[in-house]
């Protein structure tokens, strides 16, 4: 696993916790430091699950990029929040689909953008660009993604495991509004969000002693705040749901709703 000396030559303070890094630890990637290891072993040690959810969310991903490439004939991808690579990326599964695909991604850590640059690397014919900025800036990722991805045309908006870093109630729905907004009709809005909703009263007392002792960066959301987000949309079967039961791959083992704890959902515009 990397020591920090990769990521104090970028500038990156390697003794906070990133969100990306401490899930590329908890699906099992060596691209993270000794703080996002710390910070993901607390996290497992109050809700032993946590890596069946990592994993659960990894693959809806998957499956929603293929669904809207392979049955609603997406050709361009907004994937904002992307985390460090991993296997079947967005890019991957889109141009396995059709090689010419298009795929913006964005990260506001600059080690995920080093690696993405460096590792994933588009079809031939198609086309993967990547921008280090920050969902709370919808506008400077729009006015970005315009270089490669044409607006003219419908666009797939990936938010995957990244909203619940947004905190405070009804903070993220504003920044879905504008990023929605500036698509075209036939477009695509995919979100995945953690939840408290199936834990008992004792884990949501332990995450939110978590949030106020500053050893958690998440701020979970109930359905009915997640189900805002998609106000004005259509959502696709089978609705919102826990992510490991948004189309499960047939013969696919769907784990307790407990132990994902993490709500996903895609809609048309």
């Amino acid at each position: 696993m990397t020591d920090g000396t990769e990521g104090s030559q970028l500038g990156i303070d390697t003794s906070v916790a990133h969100p990306a890094r401490r899930y590329n630890y908890w699906l099992g990637g060596k691209d993270n430091f000794a703080a996002d290891r710390e910070s993901g072993d607390e996290f497992v040690r109050q809700f032993p699950s946590i890596r069946t959810g990592a994993r659960a969310n990894r693959a809806m991903l998957q499956r929603a990029v293929r669904f809207l490439a392979a049955e609603r004939g997406l050709r361009q991808f907004l994937d904002i929040g992307t985390g460090l690579p991993t296997a079947d990326n967005t890019h991957e599964v889109a141009q396995r689909i059709d090689p010419e695909a298009r795929v913006v991604y964005v990260d506001n850590d600059p080690l995920v953008m080093t690696h993405a640059r460096a590792l994933l690397t588009s079809a031939k014919g198609g086309a993967t660009a990547y921008l280090e900025a920050d969902l709370r800036e919808p506008a400077a990722i729009l006015r970005e993604a315009r270089a490669t991805l044409d607006f003219t045309q419908p666009v797939a908006v990936m938010l995957v495991a990244v909203l619940h870093f947004i905190p405070g109630d009804g903070a993220a729905l504003p920044l879905v509004r504008e990023l929605v907004d500036a698509l075209p009709p036939g477009s695509y809005l995919t979100v995945t969000h953690a939840t408290t909703d199936f834990a008992p009263p004792e884990k949501r007392e332990a995450h939110a002693q978590m949030r106020a002792a500053g050893r958690s960066d998440v701020w979970p959301r109930g359905r009915d705040e997640f189900a805002e987000l998609f106000d004005g949309l259509t959502l696709e079967e089978p609705g919102i749901v826990p992510v490991s039961e948004w189309r499960p791959d047939e013969g696919a083992e769907i784990p307790p709703r407990r132990d994902v704890a993490v709500w996903g959902a895609v809609a048309r515009k």
